[in-house]
């Protein structure tokens, strides 16, 4: 059981240094709470199989050359944690479609959640795929959101949302 423990704990440790210590996707504010929780065995819910990732951090470097209410590209948002990053992310390939993650864990997920790829539209409520979105930058802070058009964006924006 020590051993386990022990490779469990080494695997954390790697998994939170490449995570923290790549320079293609450095971030802050990264919550690893659920993954310590993991590396005893069990998370939040209590079940040693639970993968969802999720994280608390803020947009690197700000909002770049965009302001509040402008489209996002999409490789430059990570789509688990619905924040735009101002730089390039990592390319995730799921199903001949092209998804954006900040990290290794990020990525992970959206290889294995269908849940990670998909977002409701604050318009309308309906389910729109990531990659086929319109993602408009909601705040200084980089959060952002997907609308399944351009259209809807406008409304919502309007509608003093």
């Amino acid at each position: 059981m020590k051993t386990m423990n022990l490779i469990l704990l080494m695997a954390g440790t790697i998994a939170f240094a490449a995570c923290n210590n790549n320079p293609q996707n450095e971030h802050n504010n990264h919550d690893h709470s659920q993954m310590e929780e993991r590396q005893n065995g069990i998370d939040k819910a209590g079940n040693p199989n639970h993968r969802e990732h999720e994280h608390k951090m803020s947009a690197q470097g700000g909002t770049g050359n965009y302001v509040v209410g402008d489209q996002v590209p999409a490789k430059q948002v990570c789509m688990v944690n619905d924040a735009y990053m101002a730089k390039d992310q990592i390319p995730v390939p799921v199903n001949g479609k092209t998804y954006y993650g900040c990290c290794q864990m990020c990525v992970k997920t959206l290889n294995e959640q269908e849940t990670a790829r998909m977002a409701t539209d604050p318009q309308t409520g309906e389910k729109v795929d990531k990659t086929e979105a319109y993602i408009v930058l909601l705040d200084k802070e980089g959060t952002i959101a997907y609308f399944k058009n351009e259209a809807n964006a406008t409304a919502y924006a309007k509608s003093g949302n």
